[in-house]
C-alpha cells in the first residue's frame, strides 16, 4: 500500500491510520510505503525519491500480489501514476484509490490533452480504481469508460456511545483545511446573521490555512471574539473538539467523502453540509443531518438556525447519524470490502 504518512495530516493519513489501527494490515500481509510527507520542499523531495526507491525494489526483488495506491489530484497523481507503472511492469495487481475533492476539475479542466489521456489510461490499465462514493463512481466511468470502479467508502472508528456529549450551547464546528473552497467565508457570514439571535454562538475552525484571513473577515464582520482557531488538532483534540459541538457544519464547495464528516456522524453529532460529492449519499437531508447548496450563506444561516434553536431536532439528527455509521461505513465494512478485492485480485 503506498500514500502518505500515516502519522501526517488530512484525510488519507486519517483513512490510513483507521486501516492500520483495525488489523487489515496484519491480516492481508500489508507492507506500507509512504512518498508522501509534509514538511519542507527539500525534505518533500527525498522522501518521495526514497519512497519510490523502496518501491522499484520490492516490485523487481518481491513481486508483490497487488499493489494499492491512495491518490488525489495534481502532484500526488503524477507520483502514483509512476508508482502504478512500476507495480503493472512488474507483473502485480494494481488499485488505483481516488480521494481528493478536486480530482474532477484536475482532469477535465487543468490537464491539457496529453495529461488527460495518461490520466484516463492509468485508470484502465489499473485492476480496480476505488471511488468513495457512487457519484464519483458515474464520474470515472464516463471519464474512463474502461476503468472496472468499486464503491468502498471511507469509514471511521465508532466512540464509545458512553463517551459522547450533547456538546455546549451553540458551539459550532469546523473541521478542515482553512481556504475558501471549505466554504469558510459562507459560515462567517452565517455566523454574523445568526449572532444577534444567538448570544452563545461561537465558530470553532479547526485546521491549518489562512488563520489570519478569518481572523479579518469576522472583525469586518463584527464577530471576532465568537471565532476560535485552534490550528491543526490530532485524533485525540478532535475527539475532545466535537464532545464540545453542539452542531458540526461543512460547507465545502467540493468534497469526497470527507473524513471529517463521517468522524462527527460517528460522534452523534446534528451535522449541516453542502450537498457536493458523495455527501448526499452518506447525509440525508431532515433524516440524519441537514444539506444546504454550496456558496449559499443564506441557506446555510437558516439550517444552523433550525439546528441550534431545537435540541430535540440535534438529538434526532444526531441518533440517525451515528446508526447510519454504524450501518454503512463502519471500519469493519471497509476492511471487509478491501479484503475482498485484495483476495480476488491475487487469486485467493
Amino acid at each position: 500500500m503506498v500514500g502518505t504518512t500515516p502519522e501526517g495530516k488530512g484525510g488519507v493519513a486519517t483513512v490510513v491510520s483507521v486501516l492500520r489501527s483495525h488489523g487489515l494490515f496484519e491480516r492481508e500481509a500489508v507492507r506500507y510505503v509512504s512518498t508522501h510527507v509534509q514538511a519542507r520542499h527539500g525534505a518533500k523531495a527525498v522522501h518521495a525519491l526514497a519512497g519510490m526507491g523502496r518501491i522499484l525494489l520490492a516490485c523487481v526483488r518481491e513481486h508483490p500480489a497487488v499493489v494499492h495506491v491512495h491518490v488525489a489530484s495534481r502532484a500526488s497523481f503524477l507520483r502514483k501514476s509512476l508508482v502504478l507503472l512500476m507495480a503493472r511492469m512488474s507483473g502485480s495487481k494494481t488499485i488505483f484509490h481516488l480521494h481528493g475533492a478536486e480530482f474532477r476539475e484536475f482532469a477535465t479542466q487543468e490537464a491539457g490533452r496529453l495529461l488527460r489521456r495518461w490520466i484516463r489510461h492509468t485508470l484502465e490499465r489499473s485492476s480496480v480504481v476505488i471511488a468513495l462514493s457512487e457519484s464519483w463512481a458515474q464520474f470515472l466511468r464516463a471519464f474512463a469508460p474502461g476503468a472496472r470502479v468499486a464503491v468502498v467508502p471511507n469509514a471511521v472508528p465508532l466512540p464509545d456511545q458512553a463517551a459522547l456529549a450533547p456538546g455546549e450551547a451553540g458551539r459550532v464546528l469546523f473541521l478542515g483545511r482553512i481556504e475558501a473552497g471549505k466554504g469558510i467565508h459562507e459560515l462567517l457570514a452565517a455566523g454574523a446573521a445568526l449572532a444577534p439571535g444567538f448570544p452563545a454562538l461561537r465558530l470553532v475552525f479547526g485546521g491549518e490555512g489562512d488563520r489570519q484571513g478569518v481572523r479579518r473577515r469576522a472583525a469586518e464582520l463584527g464577530i471576532a471574539e465568537r471565532v476560535e482557531l485552534p490550528g491543526w488538532i490530532d485524533a485525540q483534540a478532535r475527539g475532545a473538539e466535537l464532545a464540545r459541538a453542539s452542531v458540526f457544519c461543512l460547507p465545502s464547495h467540493a468534497e469526497g467523502l470527507p473524513m471529517a464528516l463521517l468522524e462527527a456522524m460517528a460522534a452523534r453529532k446534528a451535522v449541516v453540509a453542502s450537498s457536493v460529492g458523495g455527501v448526499p449519499e452518506a447525509l440525508r437531508d431532515g433524516d440524519n443531518g441537514m444539506l444546504v447548496p454550496p456558496r449559499d450563506s443564506a441557506a446555510l444561516a437558516a439550517a444552523l438556525a433550525r439546528v441550534l434553536g431545537d435540541a430535540a431536532l440535534r438529538t434526532r439528527l444526531g441518533n440517525r447519524a451515528r446508526a447510519t455509521i454504524e450501518q454503512h461505513y463502519s471500519t469493519e465494512v471497509m476492511c471487509g470490502k478491501l479484503s475482498a478485492i485484495y483476495r480476488e485480485l491475487a487469486g485467493a
